[in-house]
């Protein structure tokens, strides 16, 4: 599984410099700050070979290039939106979130409450928000994850040295403590407001959490009485 992810993730770095360093030699990067780069590359690479040989192959190609995108970006927000209720169903398991979050439907098996609930919280949110603010937000969101994810990575190892962990990040601390900055200085280049959302965000976070997950957190009551935390 580690291999299989890491070469993942190493083939899709490869794809994506491939393709932005492509889409910067055809439009000048400062035509491409917009919501949909790519269509606007294929759009110039017609303009540009209008009445050339490659005129006719190109013609479809906008069409074709913007039907993948929309594909794309679909299979993308379907998964975010299928992972974000079974992480709500595994917070109120461990008691940071009300009982109701985390049951299962009786015979599909999945977690329809959450799933409707985040289904429609998404659904007002991409109708109302302008895509600019959406992909500030979004960025932000996950670049602080990874963030989060990657101290935690150094955190643990020093307090929870006993873990089962059947993959370790290599060269710790070292990988980790880049992934950090490097996320952390993406971060940086966003809008102010889009830290003023994430700290409006965390904020309702921190008080739902004290407010009602702190004293229910199983997690954290069976690491107080000194019962050690096992891997999920």
């Amino acid at each position: 599984m580690p291999v299989g992810i890491l070469g993942s993730l190493a083939i899709c770095s490869v794809l994506y410099v491939a393709v932005a360093a492509v889409m910067i030699g055809l439009v000048p990067y400062s035509e491409l700050g917009g919501p949909a780069p790519m269509a606007v590359t294929i759009d110039h690479a017609r303009e540009a070979a209008r009445g050339s040989s490659l005129a006719g192959l190109l013609g479809m190609m906008p069409v074709l290039v913007k039907i993948a995108i929309l594909a794309g970006l679909t299979s993308t927000m379907v998964v975010q939106v299928m992972a974000q209720p079974r992480i709500f169903m595994a917070m109120s398991r461990d008691g940071l979130l009300p009982a109701w979050m985390g049951r299962v439907h009786p015979r599909l098996g999945t977690p329809h409450l959450t799933t409707i609930a985040t289904g429609t919280v998404v659904a007002v949110a991409a109708g109302l928000t302008p895509i600019d603010v959406l992909g500030h937000m979004v960025s932000i969101g996950t670049l602080f994850a990874f963030v989060v994810v990657s101290a935690g990575v150094v955190i643990l190892r020093k307090t929870h040295p006993e873990l089962a962990r059947p993959f370790k990040v290599p060269w710790s601390p070292v990988v980790p403590i880049l992934s950090a900055a490097v996320s952390l200085a993406l971060m940086l280049s966003l809008p102010g407001e889009t830290w003023t959302r994430l700290f409006v965000w965390m904020a309702i976070g921190v008080v739902i959490y004290f407010t009602y997950g702190f004293k229910r957190s199983r997690l954290a009551g069976a690491d107080a009485v000194g019962r050690p935390l096992t891997a999920s």
